[in-house]
């Protein structure tokens, strides 16, 4: 086999159809222009609305839950041991939110190697005193480097210093919808009063925006030490411990085994948010399901056009046959046009893909909601390209196979003596 002079061959039938070779080749190029320029973009808003979630929740809270006992002393009675007991408004146990032994319970962690890193939090409901009004609100008391560290705490801060939390006694960050309520502006003393009825006064050093409305409208950020002091609280007192692992998916079972062994509640990230996680995964099916579409019609358009060229050198490939090439060798000869064609036309489709996908990169995107993000959010995943040039030559090796295999079994002496 003269793999030189096929490739000539397969050469010479694509330049003498080269108006068909090109419209085969624009059908590819536009398909796999278009299925990285969607997935790129799609990947891209997963990941924005991923973030708005992930880069503020912990893959692991550990935290006391407020939960009716699950043994009543009615249980423990050698009596009733053995009978079917009904209790009814059975009321919440007696216990605190702190967590016992935070700090053993924090450098513990600290020394796991499955851990990225740990950060304290406190959380209480407080209520904003405007005037005669009072907002209802929950201020979040924070480790501030550890939360910047671990959540990207300062992205989220539009206006302001994030690191005056700590420098600064008795300092808060206004979450910006509540912010625009009380008419605060940076420097200004607000009033808190807490559930227990104590008043404080802080200072507003930054407004924080999530970009989640209902977020910003209730909740604002102080240290540790001002929301312990705004509490009554000892100086270890801590309501949550939050957890980044070095490996998401293994937060669930790691839940649990931190469940068993401190005592405490944990809620890992996946069962938090399951609803969302089930949206991204939609999207991204969605974007799959279209850009695979757009290769598939591009191959039954190559199929098509190498129908017609066979149909149309009928005279050819009875002349090769007949000079002593093989079915096999015609065979290769139209497998070699059809994969000619979809690579060139998946390197075109790749380069304007990349090209199309850093326009829509630097298109200004700014809304109120998104302080952080400038222009629409695109995903440069190497993985995208890989798919798309793999999925290109196998589509157009497929669609030049059958045409190929009709093309190997023509009897040339039909051919001839039909002429």
């Amino acid at each position: 086999m003269n793999f030189k002079l096929i490739s000539d061959i397969s050469r010479s039938l694509l330049v003498a159809r080269w108006r068909q070779t090109l419209v085969a080749a624009i059908g590819v190029t536009f398909s796999i222009t278009m299925f990285i320029t969607l997935l790129s973009f799609m990947s891209g808003l997963n990941d924005l609305l991923d973030g708005l979630i992930l880069n503020r929740t912990a893959h692991i809270r550990l935290y006391n839950d407020i939960e009716p006992s699950k043994h009543q002393p009615v249980d423990e009675s050698n009596e009733y041991y053995k009978s079917y007991n009904f209790i009814r408004s059975i009321k919440p146990k007696n216990d605190r939110l702190e967590i016992y032994n935070s700090g053993a319970i924090m450098a513990a962690l600290k020394k796991d190697s499955r851990i990225l890193g740990v950060a304290p939090k406190i959380t209480t409901p407080i209520f904003y005193n405007v005037g005669t009004t009072d907002l209802t609100g929950v201020i979040n008391g924070i480790d501030v480097e550890a939360e910047n560290q671990l959540f990207k705490f300062s992205d989220y801060v539009t206006s302001g210093n994030y690191i005056d939390l700590k420098n600064i006694p008795n300092s808060i960050i206004l979450g910006k919808g509540v912010a625009n309520k009380m008419l605060a502006n940076i420097g200004d003393v607000i009033q808190v009063t807490t559930s227990k009825g104590e008043l404080m006064k802080l200072k507003v050093v930054g407004f924080f925006q999530s970009g989640l409305l209902d977020l910003d409208n209730v909740q604002s950020y102080a240290s540790i030490g001002t929301t312990q002091k705004l509490l009554g609280a000892s100086n270890n007192y801590i309501t949550d411990i939050q957890i980044k692992l070095n490996d998401i998916l293994t937060a669930p079972p790691l839940a649990k085994e931190y469940e068993r062994l401190f005592g405490v509640e944990a809620m890992d990230i996946q069962t938090a948010n399951s609803q969302f996680e089930t949206g991204s995964s939609v999207r991204s099916l969605i974007s799959y399901a279209v850009g695979i579409t757009l290769l598939i019609v591009a191959g039954f358009g190559i199929y098509n056009i190498l129908n017609m060229m066979i149909f149309e050198k009928m005279d050819s490939i009875a002349i090769l046959k007949a000079t002593g090439f093989s079915g096999k060798d015609v065979n290769l000869i139209f497998i070699t046009i059809a994969l000619s064609i979809g690579i060139f036309g998946g390197l075109l489709g790749l380069i304007f893909g990349l090209g199309l996908s850093n326009a829509i990169d630097q298109i200004p995107f700014n809304t109120a909601s998104l302080p952080t993000i400038k222009t629409y959010p695109i995903n440069y995943n190497p993985k995208f390209y890989m798919i798309g040039a793999i999925f290109s030559i196998i589509t157009t090796y497929f669609a030049g196979y059958f045409p190929a295999r009709k093309a190997s079994k023509i009897d040339p002496v039909i051919i001839i003596r039909g002429k």
